[in-house]
């Protein structure tokens, strides 16, 4: 007969590694920014999503083989909500994404993935009957006007100023796809491990982008595969890829959709700590400004 005190102890000390690990993987996907404007003159954003994801599948099949053979039924049932998710997921997010930011700015891009997570808190109220609380809804308004704040760097009038281009359909079609991953990994549990499922997840989105890599390749665009090329994949499939994503679907279980969004927020931060540190950029009073919005605002969304 089990505890149920030491279960909700267990509980506890799950949500609160949760709640710190979310907290981690806006660093995780940093990386991916930097790789998307420095990849261009390196490979094509087709070649990229799919050498990063395979890469992944390999890495995480490593660990799930054995899984995924003993549950080979489920695989056989759910195969269409793993091309969905991987579509969605690395299509769309991988690949859409190399290509928005070959044309558009950092600021365009950090302002359009500012409603991905109201998409998603927004979804979750609506399709998986999460509640959110007047504290919570607070703490997202706080987050949104910290983002905005340092993203415009404190200038608000800058956002008069803004011109959207072409590559941003890339960017507001990965936005939209990001909340659609999140909120059908809740809509369509799976019997399956969070690495299995990953896994699953990655050979799907693996599928989805061959057409696009093999056209890229065929036209003879794409720069010449070198070296340098397979590392930023290699970069891009380890730490914006496997890392990431688990961690965030596994936090999403325990978590929710709606708290684990949020934490998006902390991306631009994040970013200008690390221009900061690593290329001693100064940091700004609209940066201290935007932390003192967005610190409070993730902290009361991801609390229980």
């Amino acid at each position: 007969m089990t505890d149920p005190v030491q279960e909700r102890s267990t509980d506890a000390r799950l949500e609160r590694l949760a709640v710190f690990a979310v907290w981690l993987v806006p660093v995780l996907w940093t990386v991916n920014l930097v790789i998307a404007r420095k990849a261009p003159a390196l490979v094509g954003p087709y070649t990229l999503a799919l050498g990063r994801w395979f890469l992944a599948a390999l890495v995480l099949l490593a660990f799930s083989w054995r899984e995924l053979w003993q549950q080979r039924q489920v695989v056989c049932r759910d195969w269409w909500h793993f091309m969905v998710l991987g579509f969605c997921g690395m299509l769309v997010c991988g690949a859409w994404v190399y290509l928005g930011a070959q044309t558009t700015s950092a600021m365009n891009v950090a302002l359009i993935y500012a409603a991905s997570p109201v998409l998603i808190a927004l979804g979750a109220v609506r399709w998986l009957h999460e509640r959110m609380r007047r504290r919570q809804l607070l703490g997202v308004v706080l987050a949104v006007t910290g983002v905005v704040h340092v993203v415009v760097q404190g200038h608000w009038a800058a956002l008069a100023q803004v011109q959207w281009v072409a590559g941003d359909a890339w960017i507001v079609a990965a936005m939209m796809a990001w909340a659609a991953y999140a909120l059908l990994q809740r809509l369509w549990p799976s019997p399956l491990g969070d690495t299995a499922r990953l896994t699953a997840i990655c050979v799907g989105g693996v599928v989805c982008l061959l057409p696009g890599a093999a056209w890229e390749q065929w036209l003879g665009d794409a720069p010449a595969l070198t070296a340098q090329a397979f590392g930023v994949m290699a970069l891009a499939a380890l730490v914006p890829g496997v890392v990431a994503y688990w961690v965030y679907g596994w936090a999403q279980k325990i978590l929710g959709a709606s708290r684990v969004a949020v934490t998006l927020y902390l991306g631009p931060l994040y970013a200008a700590l690390a221009a900061w540190g690593v290329l001693d950029e100064p940091l700004g009073m609209h940066h201290l400004v935007g932390a003192a919005l967005i610190l409070p605002g993730v902290y009361w969304v991801s609390r229980r």
